[in-house]
């Protein structure tokens, strides 16, 4: 990253690094909202009617180049830019300033052809063929000699060039196949476990191999991991921690490139996608490389976590739009959403119509949620290729616009009518219930490896606990291993199921409850060591000091026979994931089990520490209802104010501006302050609906 980001931590909304000055490209109040544009899939004489429609209907930017590697090399070693430049040209003209991207994701036929060991093969063993996207190894030496020639060209071409907002790297990156299983790929793996363990003995004993006589003599014994053939779980979590940190060397190539030739007045970003699909991408891995990691979301593909009610796949997944932004703004920031969806798309499920209102209510989400540009894709529907019933903003006949493009209009107008508010802070209320929450991507790994239960799924988890934060109504930032707690900043801290712990993390934990935090665990964290080994002694052991409970064993139900879990007077099924702990001296039980041979057993418990306290959850409830409950009680005892928002409803507040929208089939009287300045919508929040408004609290 460049010398001149520094960060500071601050109570605002952008998370919990922000620049200590505001950088210069990305504008402090407002969204400026853009729209991606592919000249190679139109008639010449056409770029410009287009363009200068996209200004008209009040567009800030366009986005180029991505996938026009072909276009842009047609021939090894010939390039032709006047395409290009002819169309940087007509957007400046229009008033657009231009995102600019590196075209790696689709290498050219003649490249894929002179040189196949470059292609990913799958797991099947069957090799990637061209046609297709992100379909080449990102650090074989072939590859990226021929990266570097085209980047470098356009970064001489453009990276002075004042029209050029910024540079994306790539497109979602990520392998075609998740995993790259090539020849190539065995021999980096080999190298990385060499780099990593330095002696195939310490290797042996990090991966257990005396079990079932899997002993290696050397490094060129092991080949990539298969998961279908009951591989050893220990590489099959190195082979996946390799593979990300693959996938984050081949952008940080690119960066390197980039930042050779271009202005410091350029950023670069690259737009992460689909965490929960893709684990061989891990965003902070590119914490260093990046000015900001921005982010991608399609709400009706049908494959996400939505209020699952009549209206739910139509208004499509708030909730993962909302992590997806609060990961990405916590890797460096600051972040934006490079591609949003303007009405129907054609990979998911099934393809609905967004509901009348829907689009228009995901851009005033993102704008609460700190967005600080939206980018639609895309201005025209394609008509041919493999996303032709893929919405654009206009229709197939390229000059009418369809109706999520009439929602966009109203939302560049809405949030552009908006007035800065320089003098505004977050409210008190806001702040005090500020959440870090932490994200272990190596525990996830290490379950989705070795889940315990079929019932488990580690995103469910995180989900659980993420949709509980912002219920009530909770900031949220993602932390990892390593970044700075500070209960000023963040009054609570949620590790949820983090496996596999080390002593470093155990005493940052420790440290920061004793300064005033609160410090909330669950079921499964601690269980492992840093090399996802059971510890040599009792369940959980290492944590018990800082819970201050035992964790005598935990318990799977079946699911047509669930357990109860009391709290209060009400009792909540369960059948994942149950631990009975026996609670030391001074340490308070917050629900027992209800039921099972174990019953009145403690399930979950909260102690004071220092200025703070620590509270475990050991349970997976059914629905969540019951970890909601218990995240509220811990709120409320530390003096936090909550909202208690029904799921699928969220309230953001940015830069002195209350932003709320509705993803559920039902209407939400919100419950505003008395003096709340409506700006847009009212008190009645109905689906799909936005309402704005200003208030001290």
């Amino acid at each position: 990253m460049r010398l001149f980001h520094l960060f500071v931590l601050f109570w605002g909304t952008l998370g919990a690094y922000v620049p200590a000055t505001a950088q210069p490209w990305l504008p402090e109040t407002g969204m400026p909202i853009g729209v991606y544009y592919y000249p190679e899939h139109w008639p010449e004489a056409q770029w410009g009617r287009d363009i200068q429609r996209m200004a008209e209907l009040g567009f800030s930017f366009t986005h180029f180049a991505e996938f026009a590697w072909s276009r842009l090399e047609p021939v090894e070693g010939q390039y032709d830019f006047a395409w290009l430049d002819s169309c940087v040209t007509m957007a400046a003209e229009a008033g657009l300033k231009v995102i600019m991207c590196t075209p790696s994701p689709t290498p050219p036929a003649w490249l894929t052809e002179k040189h196949p060991e470059i292609l990913v093969v799958a797991q099947d063993g069957r090799s990637q063929q061209h046609g297709t996207r992100l379909h080449a190894a990102y650090n074989h030496p072939a590859y990226q000699h021929y990266v570097e020639k085209i980047v470098t060209r356009m970064a001489e071409r453009y990276g002075q060039d004042a029209r050029i907002w910024g540079w994306q790297l790539d497109n979602e990156p990520h392998y075609s196949s998740l995993y790259d299983y090539s020849p190539w790929q065995e021999k980096q793996f080999r190298h990385w476990l060499r780099q990593r363990y330095g002696q195939i003995d310490s290797l042996n004993r990090a991966w257990g191999t005396a079990f079932w006589s899997q002993d290696y003599n050397h490094f060129d014994q092991i080949h990539l991991p298969n998961p279908d053939r009951g591989a050893n779980p220990h590489a099959l979590v190195d082979f996946r921690r390799f593979s990300a940190e693959e996938v984050a060397a081949g952008l940080a190539f690119q960066a390197r490139v980039l930042r050779r030739h271009i202005s410091d007045q350029q950023w670069i970003t690259t737009n992460f996608a689909y965490y929960k699909f893709l684990p061989s991408v891990d965003p902070f891995l590119s914490r260093e490389d990046l000015d900001f990691a921005s982010h991608t979301m399609y709400l009706t593909s049908q494959f996400l976590d939505d209020a699952g009610d009549a209206l739910s796949h139509r208004l499509g997944s708030g909730l993962e739009l909302s992590f997806s932004q609060d990961l990405a703004r916590s890797v460096d920031g600051e972040t934006g959403i490079m591609e949003l969806q303007p009405g129907q798309i054609n990979w998911g499920r099934f393809n609905p119509q967004p509901l009348p209102g829907a689009v228009r209510m995901w851009l005033w989400h993102a704008y609460g949620l700190g967005d600080r540009f939206a980018c639609a894709y895309r201005f025209r529907q394609p008509l041919f290729g493999g996303e032709q019933t893929h919405y654009g903003i206009m229709m197939t006949d390229g000059v009418t616009v369809q109706r999520g493009g009439t929602e966009y209009m109203q939302a560049i107008e809405e949030i552009g009518g908006l007035p800065p508010r320089p003098a505004a802070q977050m409210p008190l209320a806001h702040a005090g219930r500020r959440t870090a929450l932490w994200w272990d991507q190596t525990s996830m790994l290490d379950m989705e490896v070795h889940p315990h239960h079929a019932g488990w799924n580690s995103w469910s988890v995180l989900y659980t606990y993420y949709s509980s934060l912002k219920r009530l109504g909770a900031p949220v930032d993602l932390v990892i291993a390593g970044d700075q707690l500070d209960p000023k900043v963040h009054p609570f801290l949620v590790v949820p199921a983090a496996i596999r712990v080390d002593a470093g993390t155990l005493a940052a934990w420790r440290a920061y409850a004793e300064a005033g935090g609160h410090l909330i665990l669950t079921a499964r964290t601690g269980t492992k060591d840093a090399h996802g080994h059971l510890w040599e002694a009792r369940q959980q052991e290492p944590i018990w000091d800082l819970i201050g409970a035992e964790i005598e064993y935990f318990d799977h139900l079946p699911a047509e026979h669930p357990g109860q879990i009391r709290l209060g007077e009400a009792s909540y099924p369960w059948h994942i994931w149950g631990d009975v702990l026996r609670p030391q001296a001074g340490t308070e039980v917050l629900a027992t089990h209800a039921d099972q041979f174990y019953a009145g057993a403690a399930a979950a418990t909260t102690r004071r520490l220092g200025k703070g306290s620590v509270s475990y959850l050991g349970l997976v409830s059914d629905g969540g209802e019951l970890e909601y409950q218990l995240l509220r009680g811990r709120f409320l005892a530390a003096g936090a104010e909550v909202m208690d928002l029904p799921p699928y409803v969220f309230v953001n507040w940015r830069s002195g501006y209350w932003v709320a929208v509705n993803y559920t089939a039902e209407a939400y009287d919100l419950p505003l302050s008395r003096g709340a300045n409506l700006l847009h919508g009212d008190r009645v929040l109905p689906p799909a609906g936005v309402t704005v408004w200003t208030a001290d609290r």
